[in-house]
């Protein structure tokens, strides 16, 4: 009789037993199943989805329970020195003693310097007792102050808010926010809006010089009448009145297509200014109509509308025959792109000037939704710096002035050397 080696008996088994599938097939053949190519395990790839996300929704507790016992300890050791300088009498000069002991004495442990403790001394004073714990601060805790729309804040003066917020945000941004907005129903939007749109420490910075919570949700829009409650309330919040192009250098006059190419060329800024949720779909999008071709400027998908923007870009004031246009657009751009799962697309004209009423007549005939903004290529001034600053005029005679003073003396120099030269 025959003698068959291992091998050869595991060969033959896998191949008379097709019904155990693969993972027996490599058993039968000496392989371990950790072998087996992931595509081969049916369900692997879900199994393995699931436990990244896991993983990194760990993570980001971990990170955000890190931040908020950082925010509390700094907090902590503010309040504690503002209670021993009020019950002992004690100046300033704690701080810096303070200072140089932990680092003396804890030389490994980092943050706490001169400034940073003079730091949190300002933090325990600019907001109350943060005593709640940890694991009730983090977002996605039952009513998470991040699923909350920045519209809708509740009262600033709530400390619950105002702990789930403070608590989340880095330590840096709270610094700025202390120093730069003093009113503090403001200070919570930009809080909110920090930590929705995940702006990093200069973006925040510069929103707040632009003022972004005066902006937020001031477009001329149709949308009441054109969109569902919540889509509404969405699109008005996700559109700003004027937006800020400070980062272009475009002199006047220019072009649509200029303003258009300056834009992309600062897409990454341009999108910041936009706000979160904008995806760049492309420039002079064709659409077909009739056997006709039509471009539209700027075409943008937000992920949180679920809709396509159709961006509009006119140099000089509005005209009522811009928002006829529009309408045009969407109506293509609906027909054309617009997936059923997808809502209604939006249409976004971006003028330098406009007059509201103007405007708001020339979309009451629409059926689209339509806002209508205004953009600056510079940050408009204070107006207690304009009242203070030189005019023009002022400043062109000034420099007359000046030039006429340094001709003077330049002749009385010359004077001066043809009569030394004469002696």
């Amino acid at each position: 009789m025959m003698r068959w080696s291992q091998e050869a008996t595991r060969a033959a088994l896998a191949d008379a037993i097709p019904s155990l599938g693969s993972t027996a097939a490599c058993c039968l053949r000496g392989q371990s199943v950790s072998d087996l190519p992931a595509k081969s395990l049916r369900g692997y790839a879900d199994l393995l989805a699931q436990v990244k996300s896991r993983i990194r929704q760990a993570q980001t507790r971990a990170m955000f329970s890190a931040n908020a016992e950082m925010i509390r300890l700094y907090w902590d050791i503010g309040n504690l020195v503002l209670t021993r300088q009020a019950a002992k009498g004690w100046g300033s000069s704690v701080i810096p003693l303070l200072a140089r002991d932990i680092r003396n004495d804890l030389p490994e442990v980092k943050g706490f310097s001169e400034r940073n403790i003079g730091y949190m001394i300002r933090f325990a004073r600019e907001y109350p007792i943060l005593q709640q714990p940890v694991a009730k601060l983090l977002p996605g805790a039952k009513g998470s102050i991040l699923q909350q729309p920045v519209a809708k804040l509740a009262d600033a003066t709530d400390p619950g808010q105002l702990e789930r917020l403070v608590v989340q945000l880095p330590w840096g941004h709270s610094l700025s926010l202390i120093e730069k907005v003093k009113d503090l129903a403001t200070r919570v939007w930009y809080m909110k809006a920090t930590l929705q749109n995940g702006w990093s420490r200069d973006i925040l910075k510069t929103m707040i010089d632009s003022q972004a919570h005066k902006r937020q949700g001031n477009a001329i829009n149709n949308f009441t009448g054109q969109l569902p409650p919540a889509q509404s309330d969405l699109a008005i919040q996700t559109l700003k009145d004027p937006y800020i192009f400070d980062f272009l250098t475009l002199e006047e006059p220019f072009h649509e297509r200029e303003l258009e190419t300056q834009l992309l060329r600062h897409l990454e800024e341009f999108l910041i200014e936009l706000g979160q949720g904008f995806a760049f779909v492309g420039r002079q999008h064709r659409v077909v109509v009739g056997g006709e071709d039509f471009y539209v400027d700027l075409l943008f998908y937000h992920l949180r509308l679920r809709s396509f923007i159709v961006i509009d870009l006119k140099t000089g004031a509005f005209k009522a025959e811009y928002a006829g246009k529009m309408n045009f657009y969407l109506s293509s751009i609906d027909d054309d792109l617009r997936h059923p799962t997808d809502s209604a697309s939006i249409g976004l004209i971006l003028c330098q000037d406009r007059n509201r009423v103007v405007a708001e007549y020339a979309l009451r005939g629409m059926t689209k939704p339509i806002g209508i903004s205004e953009y600056e290529l510079t940050r408009a001034l204070p107006k207690e710096l304009q009242s203070s600053l030189p005019t023009i005029d002022q400043i062109e005679a000034e420099l007359a002035t000046e030039t006429a003073g340094a001709k003077a003396k330049r002749a009385g120099r010359k004077r001066s050397s043809k009569k030394g030269r004469k002696r």
